[in-house]
């Protein structure tokens, strides 16, 4: 098991399940799995869930591909190839696009979920990694790694606006709900930085120890 994502339609706990080549579902309620949905892919890595509940994608890491779920059928709809491989998943807020970061090449695979297949790439100064989009739909924060940086993706423009520097590997990507600040894990320095929105700025870095990587809301 890897990453785990509460359905937002259903309120199941879906989490990857790397060695079987799927996604399985649990209800939380009564800790027991009520079903699996098969991927078609092995390493099946991170997970993004529609905001409908509807949709489920996987980045499937070592085929460098992307899996689309029908979390209501529990079957995969489609395959999609981007890279030789891929990492990270995140859907932008009005659920049109996917994005995954190619790791053998610094750009960032956009695709659209209307015809489930790969629509562009964006530039990045560095292979990426995390990312996540804020709620108005223009922008896109992309962790990148090898760069210690996050880009800041105009998602209008479909190229980086900006580069914020934060501490070395920066991995995962979470806004905060009032979407003023978003929170980046940086692995090698064992902090998140604080990133404010309304200026781009990096106003405190967090300790939280060693393999800082996944970031989750808690209720």
């Amino acid at each position: 098991p890897h990453c785990a994502v509460i359905g937002p339609r259903d309120g199941l706990l879906y989490v990857t399940t790397e060695l079987d080549h799927s996604v399985t579902v649990i209800d939380p309620r009564t800790l027991k799995i009520v079903g699996v949905i098969p991927t078609g892919q092995p390493e099946s890595h991170m997970l993004a869930i529609s905001s409908d509940g509807r949709r489920g994608y996987t980045s499937n890491v070592g085929p460098g591909t992307v899996s689309v779920l029908d979390l209501g059928t529990r079957k995969t709809i489609a395959v999609i190839p981007i890279s030789p491989v891929a990492q990270r998943i995140s859907l932008s807020s009005d659920d049109r696009f996917v994005f995954t970061s190619d790791q053998t090449q610094p750009r960032l695979a956009v695709i659209d979920t209307t015809v489930n297949k790969l629509a562009h790439w964006i530039a990045l100064p560095a292979p990426g990694y995390g990312a996540a989009a804020t709620r108005d739909g223009r922008w896109l924060l992309v962790a990148v790694p090898r760069a210690s940086q996050v880009a800041v993706v105009d998602l209008t423009a479909r190229k980086v606006a900006r580069l914020i520097d934060v501490p070395r590997a920066p991995q995962e990507v979470l806004i905060r709900p009032d979407q003023r600040v978003a929170y980046v894990s940086c692995d090698a320095s064992h902090q998140v930085a604080e990133i404010n929105l309304s200026d781009w700025r990096v106003p405190r870095l967090i300790d939280a120890g060693k393999s800082v990587d996944g970031l989750a809301w808690a209720p």
